[in-house]
C-alpha cells in the first residue's frame, strides 16, 4: 500500500502535462487570431480616396471684334453698297463671350436692276466647368444645335448640309433657298467650331428690279471666305493676348537701362556736365 502512493503521484502528473500544453496552445492561437481580426477591421475601415479628373482648360479666353473679324476688302466684295462698311453690331452683356455684326447693301446697277446682298455673323465662347465639361466639349454640343437650327430654318427650300473641310476644327454649310419680297434668295450658312468658339455666318442675296438671282456657288464662295477670316481672327486675338502678357525681354530692359544711364551722364546733375541749367 505504501509503494502505490507514490507510483499513483507519478501517474497524476503526467496526466497533468498535457492538459497544460493544450490550455498554452489555444491561448497562442487565440492571441494570433485577435491579432489579424484586429488588423483585418482597421484595414476594412479605411474609406478610399477618390480624386475627380480636371477638365481641360478653355483654349481661347476673349473674342474679337464681330465687326472687325472680317476684312475691309471681303467686305466690299460681298456687300457691295453696304449701308454702313463697319457694320452693326448685336447688342451683347458680354462681348468676350458672346457677340455679332451684320452687313446688308443694295448695289444699283442701272438698266441691269440691283444686287442685293447681307451678312451676319455671330461668335459664341464656352468656358471650361467641372460640373458642365471643357468649353471645346461644350462647344461641340453647341456646334451641333447651330447646325440643326440652320436646316430648320422657317420657309427654307432645297435644304442641303455637307461638312465645310479646312474651316476650324469642323465645320459645316448649310444652302438653301427662300422666297419673300417678291424675289427669291438664295442662302448659305456656315457653322463652324475652333477650340471653344462657335461661329455662324450667314451670307445671302437676291436680284431686284429684273436683275439675276445670284448663283449659288458664288454665294457659298463669298460664305466660306468671310468664316475662314473670322475663324483666323480668334486666333489672332489670342495671339495679341499672349504678347501683351508676356514679360519683356531682357535686352529691352538692357538697353533701357543703358538709355537711362546716358541719359543721366547728359543731365545737368552730372559731375561731367558743363552745360548751365536754363531759368
Amino acid at each position: 500500500m505504501h509503494r502505490s502512493a507514490p507510483r499513483l503521484s507519478r501517474i497524476l502528473a503526467c496526466a497533468a502535462v498535457p492538459v497544460m500544453l493544450v490550455a498554452v496552445g489555444c491561448s497562442s492561437d487565440s492571441g494570433s487570431d485577435g491579432k489579424k481580426s484586429a488588423g483585418s477591421s482597421s484595414s476594412g475601415t479605411a474609406a478610399p480616396t477618390l480624386t475627380k479628373p480636371t477638365v481641360e482648360p478653355a483654349k481661347f479666353t476673349d473674342l474679337p471684334d464681330p465687326c472687325g473679324s472680317i476684312g475691309k476688302k471681303t467686305i466690299e466684295d460681298l456687300v457691295p453698297g453696304a449701308k454702313k462698311k463697319g457694320g452693326t453690331a448685336g447688342g451683347s452683356s458680354d462681348l468676350s463671350v458672346r457677340g455679332s455684326c451684320s452687313w446688308n447693301g443694295l448695289d444699283d446697277q442701272g438698266i441691269k436692276g440691283s444686287q442685293y446682298r447681307w451678312m451676319d455673323i455671330g461668335f459664341t465662347r464656352f468656358d471650361s466647368d467641372q460640373s458642365l465639361g471643357s468649353g471645346a466639349e461644350r462647344a461641340t454640343e453647341d456646334y451641333g444645335k447651330q447646325v440643326a437650327k440652320a436646316k430648320a430654318s422657317e420657309g427654307a427650300k432645297k435644304v442641303a448640309a455637307e461638312p465645310a473641310d479646312g474651316i476650324g476644327d469642323e465645320a459645316t454649310l448649310v444652302t438653301y433657298g427662300l422666297s419673300k419680297t417678291d424675289e427669291d434668295f438664295v442662302y448659305a450658312t456656315v457653322v463652324a467650331r475652333t477650340g471653344n468658339v462657335v461661329i455662324t455666318l450667314t451670307y445671302n442675296g437676291a436680284g431686284y428690279a429684273g436683275a439675276k438671282t445670284p448663283s449659288s456657288a458664288d454665294i457659298v464662295k463669298g460664305a466660306r471666305k468671310a468664316t475662314e477670316e473670322a475663324v483666323a481672327s480668334v486666333g489672332k486675338t489670342a495671339a495679341s493676348e499672349d504678347a501683351s502678357a508676356a514679360p519683356k525681354d531682357d535686352d529691352e530692359d538692357t538697353k533701357k537701362d543703358g538709355s537711362d544711364a546716358k541719359g543721366d551722364a547728359d543731365s545737368g546733375d552730372s559731375p561731367k556736365s558743363t552745360a548751365t541749367p536754363k531759368s
